[in-house]
């Protein structure tokens, strides 16, 4: 027995080593064939080593291990990331990714020469802006190629469409690529016609500008399908969902990308499904519960809407759900207390019905992220939030909370990340806060905390990277300590803290990138020491409504070089304007006392989005470079200054510019005709200075105008007729008043005013540009990722317009505001009826002109109206009783007219007080002191007149009538003699007893 043991022991013995020796010379290390060893060793020359070429922290120079051994190279299939054949020795694999490579990759490379190279991944490097050489396609073994974040750029090469074994490509490009790859030709669907074995097809930050074929709907192989941000349009392919194998799919961050989604399938194998910020439209179907495969789903920034469906609650998988910014609605379903896995909850913006924050007590037990602002949240802080122990991520701002900031609080212990701002928290901000160690980013700006804060309570937070206080009733107070560790800070906001000097913690910041002191108390010059704060990584300065006057040391440059947001307006800053970086994008330096001109080194600021120069005493000409060079400008702001000469002629086709305003200035000549190429301009404001032109109709052609104030200057001769019915389709805010126009109103002109017969009852809203400022936080130590986001920075705009009886300057211009300012010219005629189709009119001034006729009764017509001058012309006849129709109605000035008759009442006209009706005397009835019942009721009839006759039957005898009805008497009839003397008889007959008044009033005029 013991030796049938010993035997069968030492077979299984034997069988061992022979397995192990089996299996060790089966992963014998192949030896490399000595022409690829040296292409390989040659590639490597071909660059350096440069540890900011790789992001990934787990990057290392891989090249470093590729020697020759004791002077042979046959070992390089031992190399780091190289794989050889075990049989042949051929290199079939190549993996330097995140390698520190840097240089560039041309045609002449002799990577090309491993011909047997089934897996290439050459990805997280810096290939230097090079092209990917046509060369590629001689790599016919490819399996897999992967060039994503490595620098490349141009097109994608058609020989690419050649390597028909591919199963993998990935060419995803980073979202900071300068130049990215391009894919026109071939064409998206040129490129996966013959790549019928793909499974993973990675084109993100690919510029592809196209729609999506539907030829993709037959990739029935694929698994992956990531088209981030390609500039993709149309309707997105419905079968593409419905692909057997396919598991993620993303379109994300293509705004054109319209479609809606399917009905699923409970067969699906979708794990993650992400359409954010694309032009998704419907609702989202019932069958999304079928998914229960899915861990991801993201579609947010869309057009989304109905009610959430209840069998969202299914997909018990999810991690990820985001549904924020989109149009949903109603209330938000009990069935999400289901999702037990859900770490990352992103649900803000919508439309859902207001409430408490919607948390299913002791549910959502992973939940890490919660992000819900903008969604009229109320009440105080649930205590729900009180169970969900690992929230690291809280962002509940823009919402209508109340109460303090609750005790238990302090016992979410793994808090990174909290942002309360813009509610109506109140109290005071306790100490306690400290106790959330990990805590790297705090934001309370925006509410109402009260009471003294000292800001060295916050430097107790160890990890703190960014501080929002701002836009309380706080002050906060500054010990300016030197002693101790200061937090390397990225943002620090202490705006409206009733500071009075710099704070000293700027003295030991090397790192911030973002500082808002606005609205404090600085006087003086701003300390050299301030300036030298984080030159480096400096983006975003916000100094303004202060009372600072300048710098310790004026600076020609602002010496932050990477600035791109400098606001320094409503100060007190005298002398030169400080040049800003070419990195700047927002320049505000409205309402100060600077002099001098601009210096032509501000044209050129390539990435310049919004110049507010306004409200200074700058002078000199305006640089025609500035017209010219800055494609990326979208508002320009120079009123209010002493500016002279002529305006540049040297707008491009290229511009971008939304807004122009120039008024308030010296400037002379013409409107120059470039301007017409600026078919993004949607307000134009030229008022008040010295243009001499015509009216220039060109202006007409702009598709998107809305604004134009061409007021206070000399523009001159008669408005004519437009070429076309497409003329000025936007416009709905006018100013011609106090030039030199003559001969009628603009009748067709009027009749195409189609954007002012529109009533606009939508949500209040205000015109805008909208310039965006790319602001990546610092990694915080607890965070362990950076923040990067587009703050969208929307800079309205301002004029002033003459609307209910003043001169008013709209500091906002309400998106729905129609008004027409056509007065202080030498218009003549009558007023057209055709002005009683502008519905939407909201302010109409045609005073001081020369208009004849009486007031058309088709002005009852606009419903919106609420400011009417007519004054300071020749119109006769009654007051339309109609007009008592407007109830909004509250400026009537129809003073200085030749107007009879009873004044109408009702309504608003109960409310005008007889400065509205001032010199009319043949006006009569409440307010008035002249009473209806002693007057004439109706002048006497005229004569008829015929033949040239005819010409004087309007004009000259109403306005004999009205300037000689009642006392005024002989002033018309002394007028109406002058120009008329073959009816002299006439008038002794009919206003005889003119001459006893106007003796009496001689003698009158003698005592006096």
């Amino acid at each position: 027995m013991d030796s049938c043991l010993y035997l069968r022991a030492y077979l299984i013995l034997c069988c061992l080593n022979l397995v192990i020796l089996t299996y060790s010379s089966s992963y014998t290390q192949p030896l490399c064939l000595e022409n690829e060893s040296k292409a390989l060793l040659q590639f490597k020359h071909n660059f350096v080593i440069n540890e900011s070429a790789s992001f990934d922290p787990s990057a290392y120079p891989k090249l470093e291990s590729w020697k020759l051994l004791d002077g042979k190279s046959n070992g390089c299939c031992s190399w780091d990331g190289v794989e050889c054949d075990h049989d042949t020795g051929h290199v079939i694999g190549l993996d330097l990714s995140s390698s520190f490579l840097y240089g560039s990759i041309n045609s002449n490379s002799s990577l090309f020469a491993l011909v047997h190279l089934r897996s290439l991944n050459l990805a997280d490097n810096d290939f230097n802006f090079s092209e990917i050489p046509s060369r590629i396609g001689h790599l016919s073994s490819l399996i897999s190629l992967n060039l994503s974040n490595s620098g490349i750029f141009g097109q994608i090469p058609s020989e690419i469409s050649s390597l028909s074994k591919l199963v993998i490509l990935d060419l995803n490009m980073d979202w900071y690529s300068v130049s990215p790859l391009k894919l026109e030709k071939p064409s998206l669907s040129d490129l996966v016609q013959n790549l019928t074995n793909l499974k993973v097809l990675d084109l993100s930050m690919v510029n592809i500008s196209s729609s999506v074929p539907s030829v993709m709907s037959n990739m029935s192989s694929l698994t992956t399908l990531n088209l981030v941000s390609c500039s993709l349009y149309g309707e997105f392919p419905m079968d593409i969902f419905r692909l057997p194998k396919l598991q993620i799919l993303n379109a994300a961050s293509n705004k054109n990308l319209t479609g809606s989604l399917p009905e699923f399938q409970s067969n699906s194998r979708l794990k993650a499904l992400i359409f954010q910020g694309t032009g998704l439209y419907g609702k989202l179907p019932d069958s999304i519960g079928r998914l229960e495969s899915l861990h991801s789903l993201v579609l947010g920034q869309t057009s989304l809407s109905g009610t959430l469906p209840f069998p969202l609650g299914n997909l018990t998988q999810l991690t990820v759900l985001n549904l924020c910014e989109c149009k949903f609605s109603g209330q938000i379903p009990s069935s999400l207390a289901n999702l037990s896995q859900l770490a990352n909850f992103r649900i803000g913006y919508n439309d859902f019905d207001a409430g408490p924050l919607p948390l299913p007590s002791g549910k959502l037990l992973k939940l890490t992220h919660l992000y819900a602002p903008g969604m009229n949240l109320q009440g105080e802080i649930p205590l729900s939030l009180a169970n969900l122990t690992q929230l690291s991520y809280l962002f509940i701002s823009g919402n209508n909370l109340v109460g303090k900031i609750p005790s238990w609080f302090m016992n979410l212990t793994q808090l990174t990340f909290l942002e309360l701002a813009e509610n109506h928290f109140h109290g005071t901000i306790p100490r306690s806060i400290t106790e959330l160690k990990r805590l790297d980013y705090l934001s309370l700006h925006s509410n109402s905390f009260t009471g003294i804060v000292e800001l060295d309570m916050f430097m107790k937070l160890p990890y703190l990277v960014s501080l929002l206080l701002e836009d309380n009733d706080l002050t906060v107070l500054d010990k300016n300590s030197t002693n101790g560790t200061h937090p390397k800070l990225d943002i620090l906001g202490l705006g409206s803290c009733k500071l009075v000097e710099f704070p000293g913690i700027l003295r030991f910041q090397d790192k911030l990138g973002m500082l808002i002191l606005n609205n404090n108390k600085f006087q003086g010059k701003i300390p050299t020491w301030v300036w030298n704060s984080s030159k480096e990584t400096m983006e975003i300065v916000d100094l303004h409504q202060n009372f600072l006057t300048g710098f310790d040391q004026q600076p020609a440059v602002v010496p932050w070089s990477f600035l791109k947001y400098f606001d320094f307006s409503s100060n007190k800053f005298q002398g030169s304007l400080p040049i800003p970086p070419p990195s700047i994008v927002i320049y505000d330096a409205r309402d100060n006392a600077l002099t001098g001109a601009i210096p032509p080194s501000l044209c050129h600021k390539n990435s310049l989005g919004v110049l507010d120069l306004s409200n200074n005493n700058l002078s000199g000409t305006i640089p025609p470079c500035l017209a010219s060079s800055n494609e990326d400008l979208l508002m320009l702001n120079l009123s209010y200054n002493s500016f002279h000469g002529n305006i540049p002629s040297t707008f491009t086709m290229k511009s971008q510019l939304v807004m122009i305003d120039l008024g308030r200035n010296q400037l002379k000549g013409l409107v120059p005709r470039s301007l017409a190429n600026c078919t993004m301009l949607a307000c134009l404001i030229l008022q008040n200075n010295q243009i001499e032109d015509t009216f220039p109709s060109w202006l007409g052609a702009l598709p998107k105008l809305e604004v134009l104030g061409l007021g206070s200057n000399k523009f001159h001769g008669n408005i004519g007729n437009p070429k076309n019915n497409s003329t000025f389709p936007k416009l709905r805010i006018v100013d011609l008043s106090g030039n030199r126009f003559s001969g009628n109103l603009p009748t067709d002109y009027i009749r195409n005013w189609n954007e002012m017969k529109m009533i606009n009852k939508g949500k209040l809203t205000y015109m805008h540009a909208i310039s965006k400022v790319h602001y990546k936080t610092l990694a915080g130590p607890t965070t362990h990722e950076a923040m990067s986001w587009w703050w969208t920075i929307p800079y309205e705009f301002s004029m002033k317009v003459v609307n209910k009886g003043t001169k008013r300057l709209y500091e906002r211009i309400q998106s729905a505001l129609v008004v027409v300012d056509l007065s202080s010219n030498t218009f003549v005629g009558d007023i057209p009826e055709s002005f009683g189709s502008l519905s939407g009119l909201q302010s109409l001034n045609i005073s001081n002109n020369k208009l004849i006729g009486a007031i058309p009764s088709s002005l009852a017509k606009l419903t919106e109206l609420e400011s009417l001058d007519l004054s300071q012309n020749l119109l006769s006849g009654q007051i339309p009783r109609e007009l008592t129709q407007l109830t909004f109605l509250s400026i009537l000035n129809v003073s200085h007219n030749r107007l009879i008759g009873p004044v109408p009442r009702g309504k608003q006209f109960d409310t005008f007080e007889n400065s509205s009706y001032d010199g009319n005397l043949g006006l009569c009835g409440v307010p008035l002191s002249k009473s209806c019942k002693n007057s004439m009721t109706s002048p006497p009839s005229p004569p008829i007149f015929r033949g040239h006759d005819l010409e004087f039957s309007r004009g000259t005898y109403l306005m004999v009538i009205a300037l000689g009805y009642g006392s005024g008497l002989v002033v018309g009839l002394v007028i109406g003699i002058t120009l008329t003397r073959r009816y002299h008889k006439w008038f002794v007959k009919t206003f005889g007893r003119g001459k006893k008044i106007q003796k009496k009033q001689k003698r009158k005029g003698r005592r006096t």
